[in-house]
């Protein structure tokens, strides 16, 4: 059923002459904005009227006129403020805020948890929860307003409604408001499956209902008579929800047999079961149809009978029996349908807390001590902050700026050396509030902080982000370890005669010209074994030494390669002048690729490296849980110039996070 629109002049009817005064001056003030024949955003007056059939308080009624977005801040908001009171301009400016947010991605629709984060972000950053339900109402009328409208911004809404708005309708108990949501957004999106379950349906939602009410009229009748107490009620399926059925259990329309659907609810475990059988008695049964959840409660714990009858009129009903704990549990509890059908794994607090919200909504006198009890029990230990990009954080009570690097990447929270909340600088210490944009400033230099672990300093409140900063140090310590394992087992040179220019290691490596002695030249000299190092992959343009290896000549390594430069004082006289002669030949150089998701990345960077005609000789991709990744690539490059041409190249592509050569 749609919400009921009451008209302007209804309004005033609605409340005491005392109550109209500031109404009156409400519309009065939206009266005066210009008309604008090309203006297709809700106005705050259809904002009200929808909430009119709902019976709301009158300073929900002043919010949602009153945010009007063709209305001026600044003065308007201060005149808003003193007319009517702080709970009206506060709502107002809650009500402002949901409207003005543009965080929303079609992307979010592949990330679930994006999707979640930015619900709870929603109800967090309103001061009021009435504020949510004006922000619904106004979703409904810009739905309605769509058609004049282009075609991608219609689907931009409707699958923003579908994502984040629904569901939240849905957790918060105002079905008139979520079957609207979600058939109207599907009708911009599938509007030939919408005409097509549209069409299906033989009789109108009004003839619907009418059966649906002549069954429940029956039923109560009959169970009144064997003094059986029960509660009983029931509604059409929306088209959405039936085109959600059609899709989960691949069936046509015609397959389905619960478009109509009861609920009763008695007060005993035997009264499920008398209720069924007499159930089964006035009506035909469908008996493939029968489900019971009782005897065999599905994985969630959900309880309940389920059998399709046939009505006098050929109308196929689905009865759904439990008892009120039962009912309790689905709605409120793990096996609710806004947790098991969005697949979401609620707490027992968030349970709570939906549970609380409803209430509130019901309670046409909400005090503000009910809302701050409300904040309090959901949103006492989360914060929501956003990246530069508007991809959403969700992060632990009290957490950093350094948290925040920390849960985009690990190798952003590493290179983090500073960072801006809303474009101003802030400490690393900085205290994040929801709604905030983190931007996180770097280095090139990956090297955390020691004092960064310290709990007392106020660096870091996550745990993950400790452990992340103790595991980089271990492994700085076992690299550090295996390194020096390594030195106390090479040989001891024998030492260099300075008198003789060419020394006897010099002469041993002469013979066996390798296949690159033509890119370098060694200190003037010809026909000398040369090779390259793995261990920093040199090209031409780099900055080059050489090494007197016993075994393999010279080996040319980069000359700021960690390796040269944590040379021993016993090893340098093996060190011997190098330099690039004129090649073209190419070489394996390793880089590594950091980004913020890793859908289409591989796929994104072969097809850059492809278009620079540069081959890829290795590549490995790992996606870390929160949807980052890293990819390893060696490529075929012939001179520090390509090398760095193809970085910043790469840099440039979507959810990149860094592009550097591996040291």
């Amino acid at each position: 059923m749609k919400p009921v629109i009451i008209p302007i002049e209804e309004m005033l009817h609605r409340y005491s002459v005392e109550e109209q005064l500031p109404l009156q001056q409400a519309l009065a003030i939206v009266a005066k904005i210009p008309g604008d024949a090309h203006y297709m955003r809700p106005r705050g007056v259809d904002v009200a009227a929808i909430l009119m059939g709902f019976h709301v308080d009158l300073k929900t009624i002043l919010a949602a006129i009153l945010s009007d977005p063709r209305l001026v801040d600044g003065q308007r908001a201060l005149d808003i403020e003193t007319q009517f009171g702080s709970a009206v301009f506060n709502l107002v400016q809650d009500v402002n805020w949901l409207n003005n947010i543009r965080v929303y991605s079609p992307e979010m629709a592949s990330q679930p948890n994006q999707a979640e984060t930015m619900r709870r972000m929603l109800l967090s950053m309103t001061q009021d929860v009435r504020a949510v339900l004006i922000k619904l109402a106004y979703r409904i009328a810009r739905l309605r307003n769509l058609p004049r409208e282009s075609q991608e911004i219609r689907h931009f809404i409707s699958n923003e409604t579908l994502d984040i708005y629904a569901p939240i309708a849905n957790r918060l108990g105002v079905h008139q408001f979520k079957w609207e949501l979600e058939d109207m957004a599907f009708r911009y999106l599938d509007p030939v499956a919408y005409r097509h379950i549209a069409k299906s349906l033989a009789t109108n939602r009004v003839a619907r209902e009418s059966s649906i009410q002549g069954f429940i009229t029956l039923l109560q009748n009959t169970l009144a008579r064997e003094k059986i107490t029960c509660q009983c009620y029931g509604r059409p399926k929306h088209i959405y929800s039936i085109w959600k059925k059609m899709q989960r259990k691949n069936l046509d329309i015609d397959e389905l047999y619960d478009l109509l659907a009861v609920r009763v609810i008695v007060d005993s475990l035997i009264h499920c079961y008398t209720v069924l059988g007499i159930v089964h008695s006035l009506w035909q049964t469908i008996p493939k149809e029968f489900d019971d959840y009782i005897a065999n409660p599905k994985e969630n714990g959900y309880q309940s009978l389920h059998t399709v009858i046939v009505d006098q009129d050929g109308n196929r009903i689905e009865v759904q029996i439990r008892t009120q704990a039962m009912h309790d549990y689905a709605e409120l509890g793990v096996a609710a349908h806004w947790s098991y059908k969005e697949g979401g794994k609620q707490s027992a607090t968030m349970e709570k807390s939906v549970a609380t919200l409803r209430k509130l909504l019901e309670n046409k006198t909400l005090e503000p001590s009910s809302n701050e009890e409300f904040r309090s029990e959901l949103f006492n230990d989360r914060v929501y902050v956003l990246t530069p990009a508007g991809r959403l954080v969700d992060l632990v009570k009290g957490s950093t700026p350094l948290d925040f690097a920390y849960a985009v990447h690990t190798e952003i929270g590493h290179r983090c050396r500073g960072a801006k909340v809303d474009g101003r600088i802030v400490p690393l210490t900085y205290i994040l509030k929801s709604g905030e944009q983190i931007e996180i400033l770097t280095t090139k230099e990956t090297s955390p902080n020691r004092n960064w672990m310290d709990p007392n300093l106020g660096y870091l409140k996550s745990q993950r982000s400790i452990q992340k900063v103790k595991n980089w140090f271990r492994q700085q310590e076992e690299l550090e370890n295996a390194k020096a394992q390594a030195d106390s087992k090479v040989e001891t040179p024998p030492p260099v005669v300075e008198t003789v220019k060419e020394t006897p290691l010099i002469n041993s490596v002469r013979a066996n010209k390798s296949l690159h002695a033509c890119e370098v030249s060694v200190e003037g000299l010809n026909n000398v074994q040369t090779t390259f190092a793995h261990c920093c992959h040199p090209v031409a343009g780099d900055e080059i030494t050489g090494y007197i290896s016993h075994y393999k000549g010279i080996i040319v390594h980069r000359a700021d390669c960690k390796n040269m430069l944590q040379l021993s004082a016993a090893k340098q006289p093996q060190r011997i002048a190098v330099s690039w002669q004129n090649s073209k030949a190419s070489h394996a150089v390793p880089i590594v690729i950091h980004a913020f998701n890793a859908q289409n990345l591989l796929t994104d960077v072969s097809q850059l490296l492809a278009q620079h005609k540069i081959h890829i000789f290795s590549a490995a991709l790992e996606a870390d849980v929160d949807f980052s990744a890293v990819l390893n690539l060696t490529l075929q490059i012939e001179n520090t110039t390509q090398l760095n041409t193809v970085l910043k190249k790469i840099k440039q592509l979507p959810a990149i996070v860094n592009a550097q050569r591996k040291n």
